[in-house]
């Protein structure tokens, strides 16, 4: 069944409302496109100016999914795009046509197409649609089993502090899967990606027993790996409030340094969306930078 609806002024039609996306909580893409809806106020500051890539998962988190950078051919001609240049593509490439989601309207084009998760690079485009240099710096800390996100957030704290040194305050998210992710505003002394290896490497050497700064898996069980590669150009990461095809709609929810350091059991730092549209609704934008 499909159904015109008009947002914003703009005019879009939504398919397959009552089709069950997170078959586990019953969540359906009438409430996917519910809840980006909602959050948008908050989510929109963090997209804008920023290429897209997607997730989606039309069958919903249980079939089948494939990552999008393409605008779709049927893309609406009021979302923006921009086209970049894309080297070393997977499949033969010299560019792509990225959307830009910087509008309500744009954000439920998207949810429509069980774009489940939003994915961003730490750098914006221009008005005229260049690549500007980076503007964050993002660490991804990964923890490999045993070690959980209680881990990541003691590692966390460590990443806070070599910052806070170099005079960088740094905000903390969850990941919506089981890490999370740290980022700081970035004014290109130096390249990010030299900057963020040099540190997860001297914090591997101070604390060996909790970090490595490599993705070799044997190295990893029990300890923290800090991902500095996502500050690759190429690279993108899970944007915050975007939703995780997990089994439940949980979301990349920004945190309270409180949380990170009161954090004892991996159930605490679990959000579903219901669960940050109370926390957005409560605390605002806890990523909105100071």
């Amino acid at each position: 069944m499909k159904v015109p609806v008009k947002v914003d002024g703009r005019e879009l039609t939504l398919s397959n409302l009552d089709k069950v996306l997170y078959p586990e909580f019953g969540f359906t893409k009438a409430e996917v496109i519910d809840y980006y809806s909602r959050v948008a106020p908050v989510l929109l500051p963090h997209l804008q100016g920023r290429p897209l890539t997607v997730k989606r998962y039309p069958n919903g988190v249980d079939g089948t999914f494939f990552f999008e950078k393409n605008a779709p051919q049927h893309t609406p001609s009021w979302v923006r795009r921009v086209t970049l240049p894309v080297p070393g593509s997977t499949k033969n490439r010299e560019t792509i046509e990225f959307a830009v989601v910087e509008d309500l309207p744009t954000l439920a084009y998207y949810a429509n197409l069980a774009a489940l998760e939003l994915h961003v690079p730490q750098w914006r485009v221009s008005k005229d649609g260049e690549a500007l240099p980076p503007d964050l710096l993002v660490f991804d800390l990964d923890p490999g089993a045993p070690a959980t996100i209680v881990d990541c957030c003691r590692v966390a704290v460590l990443i806070r502090e070599a910052l806070a040194e170099d005079g960088l305050t740094v905000r903390p998210k969850t990941s919506g899967n089981k890490g999370m992710q740290l980022y700081a505003a970035w004014d290109n002394r130096v390249e990010p990606s030299e900057y963020a290896r040099s540190l997860a490497q001297r914090l591997e050497k101070e604390h060996p027993r909790q970090v490595v700064s490599v993705m070799t898996k044997k190295l990893r069980p029990g300890k923290v790996f800090i991902d500095w590669s996502q500050n690759n150009p190429a690279k993108t990461t899970v944007a915050p409030y975007s939703l995780r095809a997990r089994s439940r709609p949980t979301v990349s929810t920004p945190l309270r340094w409180e949380e990170v350091e009161a954090c004892e059991s991996s159930d605490e730092l679990v959000f579903t969306s219901a669960d940050v549209l109370a926390r957005v609704n409560d605390h605002g934008d806890l990523f909105a930078q100071a």
